[in-house]
């Protein structure tokens, strides 16, 4: 069930979805049903480790425990050390298996007796299958659904689908500044939903800059751009691929997409007008008054023309059918014949591909523009993660949350959204919602009310709320709201570290707030 199972192993005798196909493949196999069963089922503990039996001194784990912090700190000082956090994570994972590898607490048993440098799996057939250590420790699910997800939303990006929403939305609100704003709220919110949280700042920052210059409102940019980009955090929340915490989590829980955005879809929503209110008020949005005034103002907001961003009619619905198709089938993948058992990231890289081919030529530069620190930044966290775990790093921390968070009882949920979100403000929140998606899933015990194999869901949602809300409070917190604050500069608005804090502290507080309550009360 967890997040860095090694290899997805389909489980014949042990999972009731399988196919016909398979149940064939599984009678060909000449041993006997409950020997296949207990090699299935013993299948992710012999990839993560065959000296599960090795006991991991005190020391070791305090050393290990001491380098994870270190990796976590450094990644919260990117900007200021000027590294990239695919090489902060690549050189702890190089060191980490260098050390795990030296001390003995990795699994390198490629045959027995044997210390080669190599773990190994067997598949459904029985056969031994050997892989560098590092391999089975990345959860090549998370990869493939950012892969894809990425790709398909930069292909549609070029279409102008996105921009020609975003100004139809400005001439619906016929230039008056709180219909604006609650329109690039909505905007934003949903473009956070189905995008990702930067692209979301990034188109709507740039037409919130353009359109209230136009208007002559350019006194409400600032507040307009704090409160689109603390919703891009907010919209992060309402769909399983909205945001990168909510993959890790979501898969480690296994969540589907659907079941996600119905338990998250309220809290999104009374937050968002939670938002839009205390923003009209802290910020001075006023309605347009006179009859002189809305004419001026819708005049101005004609003057934008929605098509000047269309390349091609033919291929802007295409791109907006298959983007259409895209969210309706990544909500219904657990429910689809064939691909269910493929996984969501099949569905991200066949509509990646499926829409490339608009560029068959010129493929090659969106694989130049993808964003390859992030997924190797994925791929040597797991491997760090791994080697943690190896180490009982994340059992000793699970043992803390065990003594700190269980004897709260029903508030354990609450508090632990608090302590998520307080983290996440000053470092990296997918680290955090990585290791924690981790703890929780291996430590069932935690579970009041739940089952070895299905935790207390309050913790799940408290760690996926904690990660993504945490960036509201500072602006180095998430990267969506660095970007706002990017643009806040550009247009002659110096926001530091501590005017951004006093000035989100408000929004912050009724956010993490709302989620606490909605944990403690609905997502029990």
């Amino acid at each position: 069930m967890g997040l860095l199972i090694p290899l997805r192993l389909s489980c014949v005798a042990s999972r009731c979805s399988c196919s016909e196909a398979e149940r064939q493949i599984a009678m060909a196999i000449p041993v006997m049903e409950s020997e296949l069963t207990c090699l299935l089922a013993s299948g992710a503990a012999t990839a993560s480790g065959s000296r599960a039996h090795h006991e991991v001194s005190t020391g070791i784990t305090v050393i290990f425990g001491a380098i994870l912090a270190l990796m976590i700190l450094m990644l919260a000082l990117e900007d200021r050390i000027h590294a990239k956090k695919s090489l902060i994570a690549g050189v702890f994972a190089i060191l980490s298996l260098f050390l795990g590898t030296w001390l003995e607490i990795l699994p390198f048993d490629s045959a027995p007796g044997e210390h080669q440098g190599y773990a190994w799996i067997q598949n459904v057939f029985g056969e031994v299958l050997h892989l560098p250590v590092y391999v089975p420790a990345i959860d090549w699910g998370v990869i493939a659904i950012i892969l894809g997800s990425s790709l398909f939303v930069d292909v549609v990006g070029r279409s102008g689908l996105f921009t020609w929403i975003a100004i139809k939305l400005t001439k619906a609100s016929r230039g008056d500044p709180v219909l604006l704003l609650i329109y690039y709220c909505v905007m934003t919110v949903l473009f956070s939903a189905l995008l990702n949280n930067v692209t979301a700042m990034l188109i709507v920052g740039a037409l919130t800059a353009v359109s209230l210059d136009r208007l002559k409102q350019d006194r409400l940019l600032l507040g307009f751009l704090l409160v689109e980009g603390l919703l891009t955090n907010v919209g992060g929340l309402l769909t399983l691929i909205s945001s990168v915490p909510n993959i890790i989590v979501g898969r480690a829980a296994g969540i589907e997409f659907i079941d996600f955005s119905i338990m998250a879809g309220p809290y999104v929503v009374v937050a968002t007008l939670a938002t839009i209110i205390v923003g009209v008020k802290r910020f001075g949005v006023r309605r347009l008054k006179g009859e002189e005034e809305k004419a001026a103002a819708l005049e101005m907001v004609r003057g934008f023309d929605e098509n000047d961003g269309i390349e091609s009619e033919s291929f802007f619905w295409t791109a907006a059918g298959l983007f259409v198709l895209f969210i309706l089938t990544m909500a219904t993948t657990s429910m689809l014949p064939v691909i269910k058992s493929l996984d969501m990231g099949y569905v991200a890289l066949t509509f990646a591909f499926l829409i490339l081919i608009r560029y068959k030529s010129t493929v090659d530069r969106f694989y130049q523009a993808m964003d390859w620190d992030l997924l190797l930044f994925f791929a040597a966290l797991f491997v760090v993660i791994n080697v943690m775990e190896h180490a009982q790093v994340l059992a000793a921390i699970g043992h803390g949350l065990q003594v700190s968070v269980l004897p709260l009882g029903e508030a354990a949920g609450g508090a632990l959204v608090a302590a998520s979100a307080l983290t996440s403000a000053v470092t990296d929140n997918i680290p955090l919602a990585a290791m924690m998606a981790k703890i929780i899933g291996d430590l069932p015990e935690m579970a009041v009310s739940g089952t070895a194999s299905q935790p207390r869901m309050d913790l799940w949602w408290a760690v996926v709320f904690g990660a993504n809300l945490g960036g509201n409070i500072t602006p180095i917190g998430s990267a969506s709201t660095m970007v706002a604050v990017t643009v806040m500069h550009k247009h002659g608005h110096r926001v530091g570290f501590g005017r951004f804090v006093k000035l989100a502290w408000p929004f912050a507080v009724i956010h993490i707030g709302l989620a606490i309550a909605y944990v403690a009360i609905v997502a029990r």
